[in-house]
């Protein structure tokens, strides 16, 4: 008689089901696992043999075969050892044989019999009820497998005696409740900068459209504390976002407690970043810093610094709001829809913009040009909004407080997504929420400048030698700026501050 128990295997955020199958058998003594285990699944065996025994159960003194179907697929990660060890409490009668079969099952297990927490519980259990299926899983992740459904029936056990009384009705395991992750504290505020206006104008016009911003300008100019501030005047996540979001974490075990958040991802990766640390990878194909950046900001501090292949990594990632990541034996797909911010010196001595400066090893230009040369045109050519800084005075330090901070700015920027929210869901356009992310095919239906407005694009592209890119991101970075003066029609104004934004990456120095 074979004893089948529901569990999935992770393909991304995807939860694809698998069939746990255990037959105990006559002949010779031994615990068998196949269906392609990794290494920490076949270590299962000595895991669930030491939780059986902790918990007063023995295994049979027989064939004991275990079969992961399909087999053709990878079997990675520690979470079948609780549906193994159910499989072969169900085959020796120690929980009633029907118990299992309306639960997908995912857990690790202790030497003690603990079932301990795993990653992606909640895929795991988004997946279950489409199913119309139960979830089996760790007390520690029931706060977070509640996300997934009102009514779904969830048992959250802190061991395998816990479980076997609650199957037996001898103790009854209440549903967990959804948990929210309480803030840890208030977010660095906008006041806090001195000086620097354009740069804010800046920061609001890239928060409320979520588009790219580089910010360039001396050491001290106030570059990392600006984007450390970009999260106080994002809006919190939407329910979808937040969904879309917290899957990813799930995978990646990054939600502590099995808690949910609805603060928008502020990831800001070292320059000495690889190539899979940024964009996923890695034996196992997991997400990267742009996929746990979703919907969310990547901030990439010192620009030049990261090595060339890996900035240009993010193309495609930029473009298309996700990632492929390609392994011999399997394929993984992960959302990467952020916002990039990053910030970088004019020159490797971060002194060549300043009046009166000469550079000691080469003329000032030179300089520029041979440092900012580390980024690519195709590259340079994804940023929306491009930010020269000058350096603080002392007079802009000794100055009082702005008197407008995050919350002002952030109202602006809440009214504006709002705008581009109702806009695109009207056009029907599932998914789409901000100004960055529309689709070129309608960008010509929706931003539609005046006559002053078209004349002076059309003499910017030819001057400017904007490329098809360049040409949309500039109406998109003009949509953004009309959404955040509350009209619906571009004007001139709109786009003259557009390609003031995009007109610095023309004005990069050549090597000479």
């Amino acid at each position: 008689m074979v004893t089948r128990v529901a569990t999935v295997a992770l393909e991304g955020i995807d939860a694809r089901a698998v069939d746990v199958q255990v037959q105990i058998a006559p002949g010779t003594v031994g615990f068998t696992i196949v269906g392609l285990p990794d290494k920490a699944v076949a270590e299962s065996r000595e895991r669930v043999r030491s939780a059986l025994i902790a918990s007063g159960l023995a295994l049979p003194a027989k064939r004991i075969t275990v079969n992961l179907a399909p087999a053709d697929l990878p079997k990675e990660g520690s979470h079948y050892d609780l549906p193994i060890a159910l499989g072969i409490m169900a085959a020796i009668g120690a929980i009633p044989d029907d118990a299992l079969s309306s639960f997908t099952v995912l857990g690790e297990l202790a030497l003690d019999g603990t079932i301990t927490a795993v990653s992606g519980v909640l895929p795991a259990a988004i997946g279950a009820y489409g199913r119309g299926q139960g979830l089996i899983c760790p007390a520690a992740c029931g706060a977070e497998a509640a996300w997934a459904s009102r009514d779904g029936e969830i048992i959250a056990p802190l061991s395998l005696i816990q479980l076997a009384n609650h199957f037996k009705g001898t103790q009854v395991l209440s549903r967990p409740q959804p948990a929210v992750a309480q803030p840890s504290g208030p977010l660095p505020d906008l006041r806090e900068i001195k000086g620097q206006e354009t740069a804010k104008r800046a920061l609001e016009i890239a928060a409320a459209g979520g588009h790219n911003m580089l910010m360039s300008g001396p050491p001290g100019a106030g570059k990392s504390m600006l984007a450390q501030r970009l999260p106080s005047i994002l809006p919190p996540l939407g329910p979808r976002e937040l969904l879309d979001v917290s899957m990813i974490h799930s995978v990646a075990g990054l939600l502590a407690g099995g808690t949910l958040t609805d603060r928008r991802p502020f990831r800001a990766p070292h320059h000495s970043a690889s190539m899979a640390a940024l964009v996923g990878g890695g034996l196992h194909a997991r997400p990267g810093e742009v996929s746990l950046a979703h919907q969310g900001v990547l901030f990439l501090d010192e620009l030049p610094e990261f090595q060339p292949q890996v900035l240009d990594s993010l193309r495609q990632p930029l473009e298309a709001g996700e990632v492929l990541i390609s392994r011999a034996n399997h394929r993984v797909v992960y959302p990467a829809r952020f916002q990039l911010i990053a910030a970088m010196n004019p020159c490797r001595c971060g002194r060549a913009t300043e009046p009166g400066y000469a550079c000691r090893r080469q003329p000032n230009e030179r300089c520029m040009a041979q440092y900012q040369a580390r980024l690519s045109g195709p590259f340079l050519d994804r940023i929306d909004l491009v930010v020269e800084m000058p350096a603080v005075t002392a007079a802009d330090l000794i100055r009082p407080p702005a008197a407008e901070g995050s919350a002002e700015v952030a109202r602006r920027v809440a009214a504006a997504r709002r705008r581009q929210e109702e806009r695109y869901r009207a056009l029907g356009l599932d998914g789409i929420t901000t100004n960055a992310a529309c689709p070129a095919a309608v960008l010509d239906d929706i931003a539609r400048p005046d006559k002053a407005g078209l004349t002076l694009l059309r003499q910017a592209a030819d001057a400017m030698k904007l490329t098809a890119r360049g040409y949309h991101r500039v109406l998109k970075l003009a949509l953004t700026l009309a959404d955040l003066d509350g009209v619906s029609h571009l004007r001139h104004v709109h786009l003259a501050e557009a390609l003031s934004y995009r007109s610095v990456l023309d004005r990069v120095p050549a090597a000479a």
